[in-house]
């Protein structure tokens, strides 16, 4: 215990991200990056910001890009918050509008930063158990609370809940902020974006990471009521003005911009998720049904470590998480269709 710390230091428990192994010859299925490159308009947009212009400062409120984003689900500005990844967004989400005296509530099983944030600002929190089926059971969340949040679909188990299970939520908690982190809304949901303008305390967490590539830009938005937004720019602005580099701002302008693209990347990870779920049935495991670009699996013969310690042998890594409930599970981001043969070839090795 270091004496020079803050107290507070001695009481978190970090987050610990996916393995980014050093090793180039890997095939990386453990961290659901896009296995397909930014749009090109993108990365040109980003190498024309190599000039002398970075010397100054960008702006710090990236009006382009919140414009951008606006104009594409069809909200104004001043519906948009833009930050350095999702991560950050959901950062001052819960510092702005989740500590309350009543307790924040979220999935048992769910994108594992939100108890990290809870222990940074000191909220309390409720995990409400998923069914048995790994579903969220809206009524689940008809109790008192100081706000829900919840990813959809949800991670690490991919399951989607459809809008009128979330109008469900937000309707019985009219008095309490509803946020839905979308990551992985793009493979294969009805984002609750189409919410936003008829709930004032909905607040829809999106990021460019995934869908469009950019995991390594770090730039995350979110959308709601503009009193929420406003919320989240004070604490933005009482932390880093300028969250968003030259970069990062041309870059997504130009990825939203580049819809084409966009589709068709995503739908050849629809397509090859879909074909790798049924690979996996006919090798004998358990697939939950995903919306996402990964697929969470058991097999009912093997153990989950094992699973994955064998895998590695064959230069393959893949997500195990080691929490109740899903120690037996494997999440596996969707690769490319080469990655993907490779995978199911490695896994009939191993099952034989």
């Amino acid at each position: 215990m270091n004496r020079y710390w803050s107290s507070v230091v001695h009481t978190l428990t970090p987050y610990v991200p996916g393995e980014q192994p050093k090793q180039t010859d890997l095939i990386k299925l453990n961290t659901n990056e896009n296995p397909y490159p930014p749009s090109p308009r993108a990365l040109q947009a980003m190498a024309a910001e190599a000039a002398e212009s970075l010397r100054l400062y960008p702006d710090p409120n990236a009006e382009r890009l919140k414009q951008a984003i606006a104009d594409l689900h069809g909200l104004t500005p001043a519906q948009v918050f833009v930050g350095n990844g999702s991560d950050e967004v959901l950062a001052h989400t819960f510092l702005a509008l989740l500590k309350h005296e009543s307790p924040l509530l979220f999935p048992d099983i769910s994108y594992s930063f939100y108890p990290v944030y809870c222990g940074l600002y000191d909220i309390a929190f409720k995990q409400v158990p998923l069914t048995e089926g790994f579903e969220i059971d809206p009524d689940d969340y008809r109790i008192t609370n100081g706000g829900i949040i919840f990813p959809n679909p949800n991670a690490p188990t991919g399951r989607l809940l459809p809008l009128t299970a979330i109008r469900a939520i937000l309707d019985n908690n009219r008095d309490s902020v509803v946020v839905v982190d979308e990551a992985y809304i793009d493979f294969g949901g009805e984002s609750a974006i189409a919410l936003v303008n008829r709930y004032p305390n909905l607040l829809v967490i999106q990021t460019f990471s995934k869908s469009r590539s950019l995991a390594g830009l770090r730039v995350g938005f979110a959308l709601g009521n503009a009193e929420l937004i406003e919320a989240l720019e004070r604490v933005k602005n009482s932390f880093n003005s300028y969250p968003l580099d030259r970069f990062a701002i041309n870059g997504a302008v130009a990825a939203i911009e580049d819809r084409v693209y966009f589709t068709e990347t995503c739908q050849r990870v629809i397509a090859t998720r879909e074909h790798l779920t049924q690979q996996l049935i006919t090798l004998g495991f358990q697939v939950l049904p995903s919306a996402a670009n990964f697929l969470f699996v058991r097999h009912p013969g093997w153990d989950a470590g094992e699973l994955a310690a064998r895998l590695r042998e064959r230069s393959i890594i893949v997500r195990h998480f080691r929490q109740p409930r899903i120690d037996q599970f494997l999440r596996i981001t969707i690769g490319s269709d080469q990655q993907t043969q490779r995978l199911c070839e490695a896994l009939a090795d191993i099952l034989e």
